[in-house]
């Protein structure tokens, strides 16, 4: 039974578990080279806990998430406009919904609001590109406090400078700097996926197109 359920949810386990190893180390190496900037600037060093607060250690924990949740939340909606001849990641060219996406399909199965009329089938519909672009906001809220923080922690290690604002730090260079470094190489590493997997397999991979398959089949037309 457990070896069951950890085979049918292995995906999300080990994508769950990378995140807590990584996120740790994250927090680890962080907190010693923050460490390492009080100690030159004659500060006493942070306890761990005391840096796990502290705007260094939110600012690239969120400036991370909000270009991960940006990435993922725009892909999924312009994926249900846009197309790419070739590319299983892309829905097929004749443009159709796909028979499951008409609620006069839902089965007895299907999400309850899946067949509703009105706003709860516009909202559930919607809801997964919805949800990634609200932790998109939320991440970029709190990148933008986190950010404030830092630098305003780094202000005052450097040059004894007063604290600024958030929409004060949100109209710095630096903000603007900080997330889009991280957007661009998101949307490139993307549209890297979708133009090479048209010539390009993975064998056993959902994002690749079968093997065997044309370079033009598209998305999950039949070969």
């Amino acid at each position: 039974m457990v070896r069951r359920w950890l085979f049918s949810h292995s995906l999300s386990i080990v994508m769950l578990g990378a995140f807590a190893v990584f996120v740790t180390g994250q927090a680890i190496a962080g907190w010693h080279v923050r460490n390492e900037e009080l100690v030159q600037a004659g500060v006493a060093a942070d306890s761990f806990r005391s840096y796990l607060g502290s705007g260094h250690f939110g600012e690239a924990l969120l400036e991370n998430w909000e270009s991960e949740f940006l990435q993922m939340g725009a892909y999924v909606l312009l994926t249900a406009y846009l197309v790419q001849r070739g590319s299983p990641e892309s829905k097929s060219l004749d443009g159709k919904d796909r028979p499951g996406d008409d609620p006069a399909n839902a089965t007895e199965d299907s999400p309850s609001w899946s067949h509703r009329r009105g706003w709860r089938h516009l909202v559930y519909r919607n809801s997964l590109a919805l949800v990634l672009l609200a932790f998109f906001v939320l991440s970029f809220v709190g990148h933008l406090i986190a950010g404030t923080a830092a630098y305003n922690e780094e202000q005052k290690l450097q040059t004894g400078a007063p604290a600024i604002g958030v929409w004060q730090f949100a109209r710095t260079a630096d903000f603007w700097f900080q997330s889009m470094q991280n957007w661009q190489s998101e949307f490139f590493s993307v549209g890297a996926l979708v133009l090479l997997s048209i010539v390009l397999r993975q064998h056993g991979s959902p994002q690749s197109k079968p093997v065997t398959a044309a370079h033009d089949q598209t998305g999950d037309e039949p070969e």
